[in-house]
């Protein structure tokens, strides 16, 4: 990979800073004065994972997909990869303790950010990180409550020392560092220390004027998020309304870009919903917890509406009857924004009331650099695949090289029937080849057509691959021209194909936190030669 001069001039300033952040001197500029106690609380936390925070208690923690034993943890040790170190520093698992309640939970937690403060550094790259330190700074205060005993505790004390050397860190770092869902998340840490009486009046304004920046640079016009990740939509949102409830709570003036964001995001989430309540699974989504999800919309506090349309955040949905697609119709998102970006081009997914049939793999935290860069490619969506080759080049270090230049999509409707035509050229410099596909789904649901079209000159093959949810049943049937599909509900699909040969092959289903499903999945391939043309069709048979 060529590295051009800007990446050049911000790798030799990463360098110099990190040389003057880890000096002696800097942390003499660290030194405050520290507040007797906090002015305030933030808003109350969003929904933990009980289960979680029981291995917590148990001395069990998973990071990013590591699991670090508690009970022999060296805050600093090099045996873990940067993602799963910075969900260890950042302290986001105090909310999963905090949703177990019980006094071994709150031992634990004091345990753990008693043996943090016992290690810690002035300064790591990482643990220092603008991101890492807002995530660890909110979680400690929006946490106080559960974690100090009184105001004569030992551990309250240090942490506020400690909070104070933080904050005075952050307010210098929190508008640099990575971009996108991270920046917001380190300003919402400077937001809320500034307003708890971690601070001054100083930060709390800088922390204003660097959100309002963010909000114009990463909320869409029709309230995406830009990095384009249902994960994203729901974790920004949740960091937005965080902040507006903070600001309401110290009587802070915000901009008016705050609630006008928080509805138009608002709405989005909801248009990037299945039935089951959960996400879709789009550059690097998983499917999240609907308790999370309806909590987020409900302090949301807006009209109870959905998106009719996401032509920024380049998605449309198609919905009848009890059946919804969801398909990716955009570019991925720019650079800067695309660390955790999928090559997922023209994927969809296929969801019956609360049963979701046909799915994109989704996203797994994992430590192995492998299986992070298999759920990115595009053999792991429910989409078309040219000699088993990305529709864009993913980057081992994140974010995405060559992509897709072109993307458009038109959509149709006709007495409750819908239909979209889209195309992308990612794979054009590769191959010379434009790959179209077309979509509709009738007015009752029961039927779902595509159609994907390859043109141009190049000789190879292709494969059109259709993930199915775990949980459903697939069978080859018509001595294996057609397949038969399952819902746990009794519903039935038959799946047709012409254009290529069908079969079933392996896949995994990565749509839950830390759990990894085997599941099956629809290939059908042939060769490419002048073109390409593969026609499907899956049709209810039968209903619950």
């Amino acid at each position: 990979m060529t590295i051009g001069p800007g990446e050049t001039t911000r790798k030799l300033v990463n360098r110099l800073a990190g040389a003057i952040y880890a000096s002696p001197l800097y942390r003499l500029t660290l030194r405050a004065r520290v507040p007797e106690r906090l002015v305030r609380l933030p808003p109350p936390a969003w929904p933990g994972d009980t289960e979680h925070g029981a291995a917590v208690v148990a001395g069990r923690l998973v990071c990013a997909g590591r699991t670090i034993d508690l009970r022999r943890r060296d805050w600093y040790a090099e045996d873990l990869d940067s993602d799963a170190f910075a969900e260890l520093h950042g302290f986001g698992w105090l909310d999963d303790l905090a949703a177990v309640g019980s006094e071994s939970a709150q031992r634990r937690a004091r345990e753990l950010i008693a043996g943090w403060l016992d290690a810690e550094r002035a300064w790591h790259p990482i643990a220092s990180a603008p991101a890492v330190a807002g995530r660890r700074i909110a979680s400690w205060l929006t946490h106080a409550k559960f974690v100090v005993d009184g105001a004569d505790d030992d551990l309250g004390r240090r942490m506020l020392r400690s909070l104070t050397r933080q904050m005075r860190h952050l307010s210098r770092v929190a508008g640099s560092g990575e971009d996108g869902l991270a920046r917001l998340i380190a300003i919402r840490g400077l937001f809320y220390g500034a307003c708890c009486g971690i601070g001054n009046d100083r930060m709390a304004q800088r922390a204003v004027k660097l959100l309002t920046n963010e909000i114009r640079r990463q909320v869409l016009p029709d309230g995406g998020h830009v990095e384009r990740s249902p994960a994203s939509q729901l974790a920004a949102l949740a960091a937005l309304i965080d902040m507006r409830d903070m600001a309401e709570m110290a009587g802070l003036e915000v901009p008016a870009e705050l609630p006008q964001a928080i509805a138009r995001m608002s709405a989005m989430l909801r248009f990037l919903r299945h039935g089951d309540g959960g996400l879709a699974l789009f550059n690097g989504a998983n499917e999240a917890s609907p308790a999370l999800i309806e909590a987020v919309l409900a302090r949301a506090a807006g009209p109870d509406t959905r998106a009719a349309a996401a032509p920024d955040m380049g998605y449309e949905r198609l919905a009848a009857g009890t059946a919804l697609v969801l398909t990716d119709v955009g570019r991925p998102p720019p650079a800067g924004f695309d660390r955790h970006a999928h090559a997922g081009t023209l994927s969809f997914e296929f969801s019956s009331g609360r049963e979701r049939v046909i799915v994109n793999c989704g996203a797994m935290a994992s430590a192995d650099a492998a299986w992070r860069f298999a759920q990115r490619a595009t053999a792991a969506h429910s989409t078309l695949v040219v000699d088993d080759t990305n529709s864009a080049e993913i980057l081992t270090a994140g974010g995405i090289g060559w992509r897709p230049e072109q993307v458009t999509c038109t959509r149709e409707e006709d007495g409750g029937n819908v239909w979209i035509t889209a195309s992308h050229d990612g794979y054009a410099p590769l191959f010379r080849l434009m790959h179209q596909r077309r979509l509709y789904l009738s007015r009752d649901g029961d039927d779902f057509r595509g159609e994907d079209t390859l043109t141009g000159p190049h000789v190879g093959s292709f494969a059109v691959r259709f993930h199915l949810h775990p949980d459903m049943q697939v069978s080859l049937v018509q001595n294996g021209t057609a397949a038969l599909l399952r819902a746990p509900s009794g519903t039935a699909w038959r799946f047709l194909a012409s254009g290529g040969k069908l079969e079933l092959a392996e896949t995994v289903y990565l749509g839950r936190r830390n759990e990894m499903r085997r599941s099956e999945q629809i290939v059908i391939s042939g060769p490419i030669s002048n073109g390409a043309q593969i026609k499907w069709a899956l049709r209810r048979i039968t209903k619950a």
